[in-house]
């Protein structure tokens, strides 16, 4: 169990744990659980943290979709956002890189999840850890973190 997992349990919605073995050297994490998982990659979503200048806050987009930093600031109400740094990211988060899960955060940052998502009945995020997905309603991924949705991808 995680903390992301627990998470989702304590809500009790619907949701899915998958698992698979994760291979160090792979460069992407959230391709490589779309391509062992045998997942549509447009329903697999990585979990990045940015920095809008001393406040840290959650992306949530597709794997293989680049997050524009300008709608980021946008949908935020910033002025600029950047990727944040990797040690503010596993403090604040309680998760390592390639493992960063939405849900269950030692912190709870402010979420955006991008508005892809609600083209899908159950889409997959990190579920804590390298190699462990879980599956769940986008709708009830931003219930679950005070998310809301917008566009964050150009």
């Amino acid at each position: 169990m995680t903390p992301a997992i627990n998470a989702a349990k304590k809500a009790k919605i619907p949701y899915t744990v998958h698992e698979y073995v994760h291979d160090p050297a792979c460069a992407s994490y959230g391709l490589e659980a779309a391509e062992k998982l045998d997942i549509d990659p447009s329903r697999v979503f990585k979990t990045l943290v940015a920095d809008l200048g001393g406040e840290l806050v959650v992306a949530v987009i597709p794997v293989a979709a680049m997050l524009s930093m300008k709608l980021l600031a946008k949908a935020a109400g910033a002025k600029k956002a950047a990727m944040a740094d990797k040690t503010l990211v596993e403090r604040s988060t309680g998760y390592v890189l390639g493992g960063v899960s939405p849900l269950g955060q030692k912190k709870r940052l402010r979420t955006f999840l991008d508005e892809s998502a609600l083209a899908h009945p159950a889409i997959l995020c990190s579920a804590g850890r390298r190699g462990l997905e879980i599956e769940l309603a986008p709708q009830d991924l931003c219930r679950l973190t005070s998310g809301r949705t917008a566009n964050l991808i150009s």
